[in-house]
């Protein structure tokens, strides 16, 4: 059921930046919707980054930001990053891993505006998602 509007304002939540979340790990996406959604942010979850993808090229508007793992099954953060980039070269991306650091997209022609390393505190987490977003 929906909520009715008042004075023709959209739902409240459509003004909240929206975050895709991708990792194959469902315990890590439900810790970034609950460090993000109480600071303000829509949280989008994947446990498929091909999925990921599809709904990113489809997405109006897209998400302010995507967050993602690096070591998933079928597809690395690495191709996400680039599939996403092709849609638009601006999106903001913060890669996550705790299994390969910075070094993996060193010399690589497409990067994450910024690394997390895994394991990491809610805080850090949710003080990059600022920074990287300008908020």
């Amino acid at each position: 059921m929906s909520q009715p509007q008042t004075n023709g304002d959209p739902p409240a939540d459509i003004t909240k930046p929206l975050v895709f979340a991708v990792d194959d790990e469902p315990m890590l996406l439900e810790l970034v919707a609950l460090v993000l959604e109480p600071l303000g942010y829509r949280v989008r979850t994947f446990r498929d980054p091909a999925t990921a993808v599809r709904a990113y090229s489809l997405a109006n508007p897209q998400p302010a930001l995507i967050i993602t793992d690096y070591a998933m099954h079928m597809m690395n953060g690495m191709d996400l990053i680039r599939e996403c980039r092709r849609i638009n070269p601006d999106q903001k991306i913060i890669l996550v891993s705790g299994t390969v650091d910075e070094t993996i997209y060193r010399n690589s022609s497409v990067k994450p505006d910024s690394f997390l390393a895994k394991p990491y505190p809610a805080r850090q987490l949710a003080e990059l998602v600022k920074k990287v977003l300008g908020r």
